[in-house]
């Protein structure tokens, strides 16, 4: 089946999710939830950016090319891939979102294989925080 895309939808209703998990204080919830919500605050990130990408004018490119296509790309090499080619109205700005060094520092989406005690909780809220700023520069344009 082909899903359609809503990037912007979708990058809040990650966001609500993980903000979710992370709260979750029952017993045996902690700090299992807070890692997956360290995981859906990355995806939250990166969908968020890639709907500035889309508003900055930013085309998918073609299938066969989809080794190239920062639409199609993870962090960190989302931030490398918009260095290359961020073009657009929005172009000066995501290409300071991909030189922030910090921006989603530590995040991979193999952290999804890793042990909880892997993924640490200062890395969580720093990625938490970053999430968050990226909808609302997101929803700013």
């Amino acid at each position: 089946m082909t899903y359609r895309q809503d990037l912007s939808n979708s990058a809040r209703r990650h966001l609500r999710a993980a903000i979710e998990l992370y709260g979750l204080a029952s017993a045996g919830a902690q700090p299992g939830c807070r890692a997956v919500a360290g995981y859906l605050f990355g995806l939250c990130g990166e969908l968020a950016v890639k709907a500035m990408m889309r508003d900055s004018g930013m085309p998918v490119l073609p299938a066969d090319r989809r080794h190239d296509d920062p639409f199609y790309k993870h962090f960190p090499k989302l931030k490398t891939f918009l260095l290359d080619s961020a073009k657009g109205r929005r172009s000066g700005e995501l290409r300071k979102i991909a030189e922030t060094a910090a921006l989603f520092q530590n995040w991979d989406t193999d952290m999804r294989y890793a042990p909880t005690v892997d993924i640490r909780d200062e890395w969580i809220e720093s990625w938490k925080t970053s999430a968050a700023e990226l909808v609302n520069r997101m929803d700013s344009f």
